[in-house]
């Protein structure tokens, strides 16, 4: 019979110095948590990565777990190795507020034997640089992290900080193994599952994991998250068809755009080619309208936004990669419904809609 108490999943590849910020983090809110706590970190780092998580593991009295390359599943082994009847999943780049354990500890054995799942928010911090502002604009990046703050229950949740309980996890098979990206679209998918098969996924504003500062060091590694992201998402059309819904999609249009200059080019001496930056002028100018807030009158805040619209295309060509990978270019103009599910509870509009 499995015991009373939380056992954490970590799953990680490489990122040693936050995966040992993150593991203090976790021991210190040990200390405020009443029930035993294991934390179990499941790697697939290279060996030199590997044994200073090893030794970090032992450092913060954590164990070590070597696991396969997927995120899924590695959290799937981890559940397996989980000796106690809770468990939170929690990201490497990210750092567990004090009372984060006890939070979800409480809520969950205080909640309905029909909730299943607590989700709690994660915000992003950093510095006030010019990429941490251009982040924080973005319509992609930071709405579902936050949800959990807006809202009282969830069709799923990310898996940043999302504790279970394991019966309700066993129920439904756990995370999917092997979807198209080696990250993105598993959480969507089990919270989609859970709530399917009957199980509630309640949130707690007050459970609170931060998202590493240094998530924020380069646009060029977020653009390359949210391509991931775009790909997942048509992962996940797939797995869950009735959930697709006409979208824009810029890629797409732009592709279509150029297409259709193609043929007059010899003829109009390369001018049909214009029509392809016009298109794209018009649809970012569009994109940086729906970020400037009502008080953005600045250059650099038009700046600002224009870049984080340009940013936010990135989810986009990885939705039309996704689509080609797939054999599905059909789906080029179909986005998956992240929200059309009336599991979602708001307490308020959310500030960011997810998709777009």
């Amino acid at each position: 019979m499995t015991e009373r108490g939380l056992s954490v999943v970590v799953p990680v590849k490489g990122r040693v110095l936050q995966t040992r910020a993150l593991l203090a983090s976790l021991r210190e809110a040990v200390a405020y948590c009443p029930e035993p706590v294991q934390v179990l970190l499941v790697d697939d780092s290279t060996p030199a990565d590997a044994r200073l998580h090893r030794a970090h593991c032992t450092e913060h009295g954590a164990t070590y777990v070597l696991g396969p390359r997927y995120v899924g599943a590695k959290r799937n082994l981890g559940v397996r190795l989980a000796r106690y009847d809770l468990v939170l999943f929690i990201d490497s780049d990210c750092l567990a507020t004090p009372d984060l354990l006890q939070r979800h500890l409480k809520t969950l054995r205080t909640a309905p034997p029909e909730v299943g799942a607590v989700a709690g928010p994660t915000y992003l911090q950093g510095a006030d640089t010019t990429v941490f502002r251009v982040m924080r604009r973005s319509r992609l990046l930071n709405a579902a992290f936050e949800w959990p703050g807006q809202c009282r229950r969830v069709a799923w949740a990310t898996t940043c900080n999302l504790a279970v309980r394991k019966s309700a996890f066993q129920s439904v098979g756990g995370f999917a193994e092997r979807p198209l990206t080696v990250v993105g679209g598993e959480d969507v998918d089990l919270g989609i599952r859970l709530t399917e098969a009957g199980w509630t996924i309640a949130c707690d504003p007050a459970a609170v994991v931060v998202h590493d500062k240094g998530s924020t060091d380069s646009l060029g590694a977020v653009s390359r998250r949210l391509v991931t992201y775009g790909r997942s998402g048509q992962w996940l059309l797939d797995v869950h068809p009735k959930r697709g819904r006409p979208k824009l999609n810029r890629t797409g249009v732009l592709v279509l755009a150029a297409m259709a200059a193609l043929p007059g080019l010899r003829h109009s001496r390369g001018r049909t080619a214009l029509l392809v930056p016009l298109v794209a002028a018009a649809l970012l100018a569009r994109d940086t309208r729906e970020r400037l807030g009502p008080t953005d009158e600045s250059l650099t805040s038009v700046a600002e936004a224009a870049a984080c619209a340009l940013l936010d295309w990135s989810f986009d060509l990885g939705e039309f990669i996704g689509a080609l990978q797939l054999g599905r270019p059909d789906r080029i103009f179909t986005g998956f419904g992240w929200t059309d599910d009336e599991a979602f509870e708001w307490d308020r509009t959310p500030d960011r809609p997810y998709g777009g």
